[in-house]
């Protein structure tokens, strides 16, 4: 018989990424995922349940998710599930259910007035680092304001600002 096991997941960050080394120098990075489930009753009355999932990411993954997530922020991952078991210091015997993430994506949260839908910039990708860092709303990555004017930021967007053709941006 088949095996198959994948999960797939979008909620915020209830906590900070917590970063960590494993003795061989390994990154591990934990965070706790809040995902809500909304429905109507058979009453007809708005339901809604939060259900909140442990992850873990290991690699340049963790490391990504520790430099760019903070609690409350959204996220899309990929992942396997995964039993951990251990024996309490009192010995009895505990376990916990995780998601070792796979892979994962940057989801935009800035809102309305952001300029309508925006694709995710893909960061889970083992081999590609991240294509580019945060930056100020309305300036193109690398630029700086001009000496003596007035910031940038504030200024209507042009074509100028957008990143260059295959270049991906980090929603912030």
């Amino acid at each position: 018989m088949a095996n198959f096991n994948k999960v797939l997941l979008m909620g915020n960050l209830t906590r900070d990424p917590q970063l960590s080394y494993l003795p061989s120098q390994t990154p591990v990075c934990e965070i706790g995922l809040a995902v809500n489930r909304r429905w109507s009753g058979q009453d007809g009355q708005p339901r809604e349940e939060v259900t909140f999932v442990d992850c873990v990411a290991y690699g340049r993954q963790a490391e990504t998710i520790s430099k760019y997530l903070r609690k409350g922020r959204p996220v899309f991952l990929e992942g396997r599930l995964k039993l951990d078991q251990w024996e309490a210091q009192d010995g009895s015997k505990r376990s916990k259910m995780r998601v070792v993430i796979e892979n994962f994506q940057f989801i935009d949260s800035r809102g309305a007035g952001s300029g309508g839908e925006t694709e995710p910039a893909a960061a889970g990708e083992q081999d590609h680092p991240v294509r580019s860092a945060p930056r100020a709303a309305g300036r193109p990555a690398g630029s700086k304001p001009a000496a003596g004017a007035a910031s940038s930021e504030h200024a209507a967007p042009t074509d100028a600002d957008a990143p260059p053709p295959g270049e991906e941006e980090i929603p912030f």
